[in-house]
């Protein structure tokens, strides 16, 4: 009798679910978890595919390299007109005009820093990220070294490295700054 006084006090309108249905939801609610996790781990994934293109990143050091034997030899086209040096490709690829006690030398020492400021300006145009500036600088001037030793053998004057350095040391400086500064811009939105 006393198990039908319990079922008697058992409230007619309230309704237990079943020991599965809490299974069920629970089986449920963990496939639209587990389906929530895949697709942000599926756009995570794109989104470091976007980061890592080899076409892209290879296509902006070929442009960033072009540009810069570009912009040296229009440098070098001004000193002929200005200073009347001469113009050859050993003022780009040899360390025979690199001289710091000269003044001829100081003219084309000049002509490789402007280079390198103007590639740091070209950072914050072509690669637009910060965290790549040194990957781009660094590899710059490794195939330009390779280049100037295949043309005219191994730098072997302190004048060349200095110079080379420290212009390679301002693209990174001036370029992390320039691509940060493009990165904190603020995003426009369309007014209506």
């Amino acid at each position: 009798m006393a198990g039908r006084r319990v079922a008697s006090n058992v409230n007619p309108s309230v309704v237990t679910p079943p020991r599965n249905a809490n299974k069920i939801e629970h089986q449920t609610s963990g496939s639209k978890t587990r389906s929530a996790y895949q697709s942000s781990k599926s756009a995570a994934s794109s989104s470091n595919n976007a980061a890592y293109n080899p076409k892209l990143i290879l296509s902006q050091m070929l442009a960033m390299q072009c540009f810069h034997y570009v912009f040296f030899g229009l440098v070098i086209q001004v000193n002929h007109v200005i200073f009347a040096t001469s113009i050859t490709l050993d003022r780009i690829f040899s360390t025979k005009y690199l001289n710091f006690w000269s003044a001829e030398g100081w003219i084309d020492n000049y002509a490789v820093l402007l280079t390198f400021i103007f590639q740091a300006v070209l950072l914050a145009v072509i690669v637009e990220k910060s965290r790549k500036c040194l990957d781009f600088s660094v590899t710059l001037f490794f195939i330009h070294f390779c280049a100037c030793s295949i043309y005219g053998g191994f730098p072997a004057t302190w004048d060349w490295w200095i110079i080379h350095i420290l212009g390679t040391i301002i693209m990174i400086l001036m370029g992390e700054y320039l691509c940060s500064r493009k990165e904190l811009m603020d995003i426009p939105l369309l007014t209506l």
